[in-house]
């Protein structure tokens, strides 16, 4: 059966071209970050586990990870936890397989104190969180209830995404990884809640930071400045090789120093006090919020990575995307790739797989459709590829 790919010109500005950019990336430490990495390491907890036991993954949803935040009592020299993070995971799980009973508690509970233990080094796990796990129960019968050689669409739902990226979106994503990878060397007071907010108008280009401090770091008001004023420096430093645009940063924009206000805690997280997280709330599965350009709303964290074309196509139209604009080269100046599923259908047969183009100066997109059905279809052919990929982490979706 041939696939529904659909590829046409896109009569619209690149956005290297429009004079205004906004761009957001909330770093692994922020409260909806950690509720999607929550999410998607007990999917692959659970996925591992079934595979192990029965050589297929079975029926799951780990996408409804909540985040109340705790209360804390910050200050210089190091401060107290007075009311503990509640952590709730949510979802469904097939948790009885011909009438065995399944560890999926105990999985998702260790899968999840893995990842915080991985990602938020300055928690105490046994005094500063209280990990509640609820997932639903569900059995099945492995003769016939649950057939993943089928891989039909449990949903029908959309994935979007674009290529490639603008310099914009590249400086705000390395900004916060470089935040929260070797600036740590440097500069260990800074802890893992960091938020990066672009904003690009003509050639100038305003990166905000807010980077929580982990106060048992941090002695005193000067400390504190010190480590904000060298962020700041080292980020502009770290920003300004990769672009000609005029760069300004601005660290803790909200701290007063006059009024003692300051962006300091006790574990480098907000959540401690006050800040809530949900699965979803955050990064797309590019890793990056665009208002200027196309998104999805679905959640793809904690999905599963068999049939759930939520999770499946999103991260297959990024794929799409960056390969379409990697093999076209300077041929194309963007490429914008939508997938819609339909609820019972094979996930490799959406109802339609579209490629949207604006072309380089004097290119045709007849001289591209080719290529680019090519790509698509490709990607759709070998789309089971990603379950594995999706279950190791080899394949970020946030």
């Amino acid at each position: 059966m041939t696939r529904n790919i659909i590829i046409e010109e896109l009569d619209q500005t690149p956005i290297e071209q429009c004079r205004t950019e906004i761009v957001e990336r909330k770093g692994i430490g922020h409260p909806d970050s950690i509720a999607d990495g929550l999410a998607e390491s007990v999917s692959r907890a659970l996925c591992k586990m079934y595979l192990k036991r029965y050589k297929t993954i079975l029926h799951h949803n780990t996408d409804e990870v909540q985040i109340v935040g705790g209360q804390s009592a910050p200050a210089f020299g190091g401060g107290v936890i007075l009311a503990p993070v509640y952590i709730l995971l949510v979802g469904r799980a097939t948790t009885t397989v011909d009438g065995e009973r399944l560890p999926y508690r105990a999985e998702a509970i260790k899968a999840a104190r893995d990842y915080l233990e991985q990602n938020c080094t300055h928690l105490d796990l046994d005094a500063d969180v209280m990990l509640d796990c609820r997932i639903g129960e569900g059995s099945i019968d492995l003769r016939g209830l649950y057939e993943t050689e089928k891989m039909l669409a449990n949903d029908t739902s959309f994935g979007v995404s674009f290529a490639p990226l603008s310099e914009t979106e590249r400086i705000t994503y390395d900004v916060e990884r470089y935040i929260n990878g070797p600036l740590k060397q440097e500069l260990p007071e800074a802890g893992q809640d960091v938020k990066v907010m672009a904003w690009r108008n003509g050639d100038r280009l305003n990166l905000t930071v807010a980077t929580a401090m982990v106060d048992k770091l941090i002695p005193d008001i000067d400390h504190y400045q010190s480590v904000v004023e060298q962020l700041g420096d080292k980020v502009l430093d770290f920003a300004t090789k990769a672009t000609s645009r005029e760069v300004k940063v601005f660290v803790n924009n909200a701290d007063n120093y006059e009024e003692g206000v300051f962006y300091l805690t006790v574990t480098g997280l907000s959540m401690e006090n006050g800040d809530d997280g949900s699965v979803g709330r955050g990064n797309r599965a590019n890793g990056l919020i665009t208002p200027y350009r196309p998104m999805s709303m679905e959640a793809a964290a904690g999905k599963n990575p068999v049939t759930h074309v939520g999770k499946l196509y999103n991260v297959l139209a990024k794929m799409m995307a960056s390969d379409i604009a990697d093999e076209c080269g300077g041929d194309i100046l963007e490429a914008q790739v939508r997938l819609v599923s339909q609820i019972g259908a094979p996930i490799d047969m959406p109802q339609g797989a579209s490629a949207q183009l604006i072309p380089a100066e004097g290119v045709k997109i007849s001289s591209l459709e080719s290529d680019v059905r090519g790509i698509i279809d490709n990607h759709l052919e070998n789309i089971t590829s990603l379950t594995l990929k999706l279950v190791n982490g080899e394949i970020s979706v946030f």
